[in-house]
């Protein structure tokens, strides 16, 4: 058990939480959740004890361990995987070391047999003798396959590294387990796995993450940082999603009673002031006008951007007819053979899998970023297309202001129009005076979605447009879509997203392409579909986990 007592913390004098009180038990996953900077991460390194906080105290019962997912990709690199998984249990690491340096002791005494077995004794009864077997399962699920097992971190990239430091944080049963963001660079079937794990977990999990079917199947509380307060709530994030509204609509309409009661004080006030005979009233009645508004206070720190997509025409009864493409990557791998698909008025495709290479291929090809040579690719004369890649940094590679380079892309250059439009994803002031190439990876985001909602195109082709994006920021693109009359050809590894969007399905796996024109829920769950992909994923390295 974690008991949180009074505890505040201060950045530059300014509170970034204050007063919390909390509690988290056994059995229980915690969401932790709020705007951008209002301190989620900075909470779970409180907890852990990396970062110091200026009051209270956080007590955590004697003899309980504590795990957290590391974000220090480097940190283990001249360690295996499987070594580095196995540190996550310090513990058991120690021991087996030790245990090791006995035997190999050349002077290997009586006295020394007597210990080493106690120290068997102990590594059997922490699941010392099981411990390779739940490595190279936990690794596996994670989709790390088992030609990575044995091979150093440094050898790693980015994303694999990431898979081995969250199973580093899930070995061993923690008694408490600390996950910043550990959906970060998962495909949708590891993230399957990690659900299931999680729902399983007997112990403590404390979560930071802005996926939202996530939160939703493994959450039984979410506490909601807002305006330096952390709020507990029972339920997942969907439940605290629609409290919230209505609390914030309760708030709404108790700050509308107190504006009309405000404005009717100011009259009264205005009239009387002067007139000896009332002015003992507008006296008492101005005291009670300084209350009222000293008592106001915001309702929401967050903020949504406004994410809508205009078509500038109607598109017509033709779409896309793409045949015959062929693509291998720099090592000469093949990421599409002889493939084809065809588009159609009011679709909204989604692809998934763990292809992405491939997806991405496919993606660049249609949006004509990529040649391809003998492919016939026939786009309807009705349709215009805006294609958003995975990989956006290189329209951010340059000395302009978010101002200047969003006016490359309007028809209308005046700047106050420009800086509304700006206004509205949440670039206002001087932030819309703010160069480019600083941006952090979220405001990236923000800025090509407004180059595409400028474009007016009626089919949009999205390459996992959720990355890096926060919560709200989700929220309003997953409405803009939903909304959006026209065509969308996208991918994402946000379950929740594909589920309220997509109409239907396009899978490409090693052996074959699943089509299904159905919403991504009933294709998990279709029974022929999940047929096709065991056959398809026969003797591939890479394994189903749906």
């Amino acid at each position: 058990m974690i008991t949180v007592s009074d505890v505040s913390l201060k950045f530059s004098e300014k509170p970034l939480f204050k007063d919390v009180n909390l509690k988290f038990l056994k059995g229980n996953c915690y969401g932790i959740i709020g705007a951008n900077g209002a301190g989620k991460s900075t909470f779970l390194k409180v907890l852990s004890g990396e970062q110091e906080h200026d009051t209270g105290e956080i007590i955590i019962t004697p003899g309980e361990r504590m795990a957290k997912l590391s974000q220090d990709h480097f940190a283990f690199d001249q360690y295996s995987v499987k070594e580095t998984v196995l540190m996550g249990f310090p513990k058991l690491y120690k021991l087996g070391k030790d245990k090791d340096a006995i035997y190999e002791k050349p002077d290997f005494s009586e006295e020394d047999g007597i210990k080493a077995a106690e120290m068997e004794a102990e590594f059997g009864e922490l699941g010392g003798y099981e411990a390779e077997n739940q490595i190279e399962q936990m690794l596996s699920g994670l989709g790390l396959e088992e030609e990575f097992h044995d091979k150093m971190m440094a050898d790693l990239d980015e994303g694999q590294k990431v898979r081995v430091l969250l199973a580093q944080a899930l070995f061993g049963n923690p008694d408490i387990l600390l996950l910043d963001e550990p959906t970060n660079g998962l495909d949708l079937e590891s993230i399957t796995w990690l659900e299931n794990f999680l729902i399983e977990f007997p112990n403590i999990v404390i979560v930071v993450s802005h996926d939202r079917h996530f939160l939703n199947a493994i959450c039984t509380y979410v506490c909601d940082i807002d305006y330096g307060k952390i709020t507990q709530f029972t339920g997942n994030y969907d439940f605290w999603f629609h409290m919230s509204q209505v609390l914030q609509k309760q708030a709404k309409d108790e700050k509308k009673k107190r504006e009309d009661k405000i404005a009717e004080l100011k009259t009264f006030i205005q009239r009387f002031a002067s007139n000896v005979s009332k002015a003992g009233q507008a006296s008492s009645r101005k005291k009670v006008l300084e209350k009222l508004e000293l008592d106001e206070l915001p309702v929401t720190s967050r903020k949504f951007p406004f994410v809508q997509f205009t078509p500038e025409r109607q598109i017509g009864n033709f779409v896309l007819t793409a045949e015959h493409l062929n693509s291998v990557d720099n090592e000469g791998a093949v990421l599409l053979k002889d493939f084809s698909l065809t588009v159609h008025p009011g679709e909204k495709v989604a692809f998934v899998g763990m292809e992405h290479n491939s997806i991405t291929s496919f993606f660049d090809i249609i949006s004509e970023t990529v040649k391809c040579e003998g492919a016939d690719i026939s786009w309807g004369q009705t349709t215009s297309h805006a294609y958003m890649g995975r990989d956006n940094s290189a329209y951010f590679n340059n000395d302009l202001n978010i101002t200047e380079w969003l006016k490359q892309y309007s028809k209308e250059q005046d700047d106050s129009y420009v800086r509304g439009f700006l206004g509205r994803m949440l670039f206002s002031g001087d932030e819309s005076l703010k160069k480019v190439k600083v941006l952090s990876g979220g405001e990236k985001v923000r800025c090509m979605l407004s180059k595409l909602m400028l474009s007016g195109a009626n089919v949009l082709i999205l390459d996992d447009p959720t990355n890096h994006l926060d919560l709200e920021s989700i929220e309003s693109l997953n409405q803009g879509l939903t909304k959006f009359p026209g065509v969308v050809i996208f991918s994402s590894h946000d379950h929740e997203f594909i589920s309220t969007i997509a109409n239907r399905i396009v899978e490409i796996t090693p052996n074959g392409i699943i089509d299904r024109m159905m919403n991504f829920d009933d294709y998990l769950k279709d029974e022929q579909v999940k047929a096709m992909r065991k056959e398809y994923y026969a003797g591939s390295k890479k394994k189903i986990r749906i």
